[in-house]
């Protein structure tokens, strides 16, 4: 049962990204291997979408350590537990929750054990900023762990560069481009103070290849000084390229002009679905405190009251019409939906 809700929820989300996403460019996906122990290691801009991303395109049935505090309430907590997410407390959560973290470091290290894979942000929170920020050493705890305890043990971390055009707008492009894998085992443990350093930086080092990263220094500048160019944001090769070359020869992209077809489809699309529309942009949008959280109370509504509002309009339509009147109305929506996202 637990294969068949797994295998259920990630086709109904891969459903769900389609349409949200215009496009969504895997990169070397090859490297991830299919029966091995793995440790997914991404940067972290999109919330919840950046674990979404991993998890329907990484070719894996992926455990997930998720910050502990989406976790509070009992019903989503089960959710999220079925889902192969585990809490992981931080101090914010209170002091006396951080022992927790011990069961969970432990249960991380186990699965690994098992050749399964587990997807870890090891930035520790989420930012919108093209920079790839300090990593925390809260990953190699877990792999020294799991070489202790199970010293047979090989472990491939494979970092994660996640790249939006434009992460809090819809629809967005994004690139998930998967690292070379770092092969570790148990001569991590001969010296732990010395391999912290060398996993973080190897791991950080590929992270800033496989992402945009901007460094704080005259942050700002730069950034505008790339959006003057209209660069592609998910060509990070391209782009950290200009940067590292102060701007000598970095081609200036013509904008491309919205298509009138696409806002006549978004337009009707939204005539269409006008009480979820209404939910997001009256009730959701303006509690939303952080803008990294925008893209995923968006996607929460997408897949969840937008089918709930077509299968009433559905039955409403089959109940006053006829069913044919249903499937149109279906129809109709699908269509304007992929002509207002894909083109």
């Amino acid at each position: 049962m637990k294969q068949i809700w797994l295998f259920s929820v990630r086709a109904y989300l891969r459903l769900a990204l389609f349409f949200y996403f215009k496009k969504i460019e895997i990169q070397h996906i090859n490297r991830v291997p299919k029966n091995e122990a793995v440790i997914f290691l991404g940067n972290h801009q999109n919330a919840l979408l950046d674990a979404l991303l991993i998890a329907t395109k990484n070719g894996r049935f992926s455990y997930f350590l998720t910050r502990a505090s989406v976790f509070n309430k009992p019903l989503v907590s089960k959710i999220l537990q079925s889902l192969q997410m585990l809490p992981v407390y931080r101090i914010r959560d209170g002091w006396g929750n951080l022992n927790k973290n011990n069961a969970v470091f432990s249960k991380t290290s186990k699965l690994l054990s098992e050749r399964n894979a587990v997807v870890i942000f090891p930035e520790g929170s989420h930012h919108l900023n093209r920079t790839v920020r300090p990593l925390s050493k809260g990953f190699t705890r877990i792999i020294f762990e799991t070489l202790e305890r199970y010293p047979k043990t090989e472990i491939k971390l494979i970092p994660v560069g996640l790249n939006f055009k434009h992460a809090e707008k819809f629809s967005d492009t994004a690139l998930i481009h998967f690292g070379k894998p770092i092969t570790v085992g148990l001569e991590l443990l001969e010296d732990k103070a010395q391999s912290v350093l060398k996993l973080k930086e190897e791991v950080s080092q590929q992270l800033k290849e496989l992402t945009i990263h901007i460094e704080n220094d005259n942050y700002e500048l730069t950034l505008q000084q790339l959006k003057d160019l209209n660069v592609d944001f998910t060509k990070p090769e391209t782009v950290n390229q200009c940067i590292a070359n102060n701007f000598k020869d970095c081609k200036q992209a013509k904008p491309k002009l919205v298509h009138p077809i696409k806002q006549i489809a978004k337009v009707l699309l939204i005539l269409n679905l006008f009480a979820p529309y209404l939910i997001w942009k009256k009730i959701a949008e303006p509690k939303i405190k952080e803008i990294e959280f925008t893209s995923t109370f968006r996607f929460a509504i997408v897949i969840s009251l937008v089918p709930i509002f077509i299968i009433l309009v559905m039955i409403i339509l089959a109940l006053l019409l006829s069913i044919k009147f249903a499937f149109l109305y279906v129809i109709a929506v699908i269509i304007l939906a992929l002509l207002s996202v894909k083109l």
